[in-house]
């Protein structure tokens, strides 16, 4: 396995080690511990984890007591571990952090100190329970980590050239071709159905056997729900309805979240903590509504007017069908061949929505439901910033097709209405990239690559 985050890493290590730690933050079984392991291995003279899920009350004591006096708390923590520490040269990694909220407060001092290097893996680190009666270290970065982007599944099935001519093509505002795109979708659709854990990923890559992702995908849905159990606290019972809501959710037309599929009568800012609690899990991927866009997105955040998407979408194709093995397999062979009969407009928003956020983007929509003045009724399924702000068109709005014939109604009524703010339309479909005047056409497979595109 390659992960791009791997590089950030050797940058942090070149660039701000001495100076902070490096927080990793991610849902369970994302690959952190595994990505910390290689870089570990790979880039230092020794390292030493300490996985605070299971690590002695020995260990734990250290920073307790020993934190005053750090010559002994360095002396014991290796006659402890067993492992030797090379001032300068030797990489310490906190996994699990959230686990044990004293060691991330201890980074202060073990920065300063100045004598390792100190790498930090945790799920959940931000939840109030997690950071209560610490002191947050300023001397800490964080960085997100992803289920696999696309490029990295292909990076896993042996299929780099393809990526490669993918990058190409859109670089050169050139389409595919016919054989080419055939062949780039297949993959996607593959894609579609094992999504981007890494020991899904793993399974289908070791002889393309969609059963044993299935199983490995079944086994992280099953941690998930028990970690809302154990973790989410009182807020447990609201957080499961809405994890269980999702698949309806977006199976609906309209897509955002309805609070009466948790509750009958239930208001959605009674759902504020819940949705709170799943985001920083990072499991879910939460979209708000903008309603005028021409002020800036976040200015305009409607957090009341939400779509929650589920964190990868392999996850979300066997969360679905979970009550019947069967029926998942036969709709997995129906998105591997192009027939998929139910309703596969939620899975490539889904995914758009994955590819999007794992490059860096905030997640945001608009919607209308305006009924005197049809011209303002719309709904845009993604409104993306561009990274260089100008006095005008400094929005793309995003339309996700899954059927070959569709409509533009709300993207032109969108560039009418908000003609000073938007930036050329873009429309992701399963047809090849048209580059020519007006929207920019583009295949599901390349939304990857809109947030590096320089287009006006």
């Amino acid at each position: 396995m390659k992960r791009k985050i791997y590089e950030k890493l050797v940058e942090w290590k070149r660039e701000s080690a001495g100076k902070c730690a490096l927080l990793i933050e991610g849902a369970r079984r994302v690959g952190k511990s595994w990505v910390v392991r290689e870089f570990a291995q790979n880039e230092y003279e020794s390292h030493l984890i300490i996985d605070f899920a299971k690590a002695s009350s020995k260990i734990k004591e250290l920073f307790e007591e020993k934190l005053d006096n750090l010559d002994e708390f360095f002396m014991l923590l290796e006659a402890r571990t067993r492992v030797g520490l090379v001032r300068g040269k030797s990489l310490i990694v906190f996994d699990e952090v959230q686990r044990f909220p004293r060691a991330r407060e201890a980074i202060k001092y073990l920065v300063e100190d100045g004598r390792f290097h100190y790498l930090e893996t945790g799920s959940l680190v931000s939840i109030r329970k997690n950071v209560d009666n610490i002191v947050i270290p300023s001397e800490e970065m964080k960085v997100q980590m992803f289920p696999m982007d696309f490029e990295e599944f292909l990076w896993a099935l042996g299929a780099e050239p393809v990526m490669k001519l993918i990058r190409r093509r859109f670089a050169e505002g050139k389409p595919m071709g016919q054989s080419d795109h055939r062949m780039a979708m297949e993959l996607f659709r593959q894609y579609l159905v094992v999504g981007g854990m890494p020991q899904a990923v793993e399974a289908f890559a070791d002889g393309r056997d969609i059963k044993a992702a299935e199983s490995a995908k079944r086994l992280v849905l099953d941690l998930y729900r028990d970690d809302i159990g154990k973790f989410a606290g009182r807020l447990k019972h609201k957080v499961r309805a809405i994890w269980d809501s999702i698949p309806g959710a977006l199976s609906a037309k309209e897509k955002r979240f309805r609070p009466g599929l948790v509750k009958e009568g239930v208001k959605m800012r009674e759902l504020d903590s819940p949705f709170e609690w799943l985001a920083e899990s990072m499991t879910v991927n939460i979209s708000s509504n903008v309603t005028d866009p021409s002020a800036g997105l976040k200015l305009s955040e409607d957090r009341t007017s939400i779509k929650c998407y589920m964190g990868d979408t392999g996850l979300l194709v066997s969360h679905a069908f979970s009550e019947n093995s069967n029926a998942t397999y036969d709709m997995q062979w129906k998105i591997l061949t192009g027939k998929l009969e139910v309703n596969k407009g939620m899975l490539v928003e889904n995914v758009v929505a994955q590819m999007l956020k794992a490059a860096g983007q905030s997640l945001f929509y608009h919607y209308n439901s305006d009924q005197s003045n049809a011209s303002n009724r719309m709904e845009v399924d993604f409104l993306l910033a561009k990274s260089k702000v100008s006095a005008r068109h400094n929005i793309h709005p995003v339309e996700v097709k899954s059927a070959g014939d569709y409509s533009t109604i709300s993207l032109e009524r969108f560039m009418k209405k908000f003609w000073q703010q938007a930036a050329t339309p873009i429309i992701l479909h399963a047809g090849d990239a048209d580059f020519g005047e007006g929207a920019l056409t583009l295949p599901l497979y390349m939304a990857m690559l809109i947030p590096e595109m320089n287009y006006s």
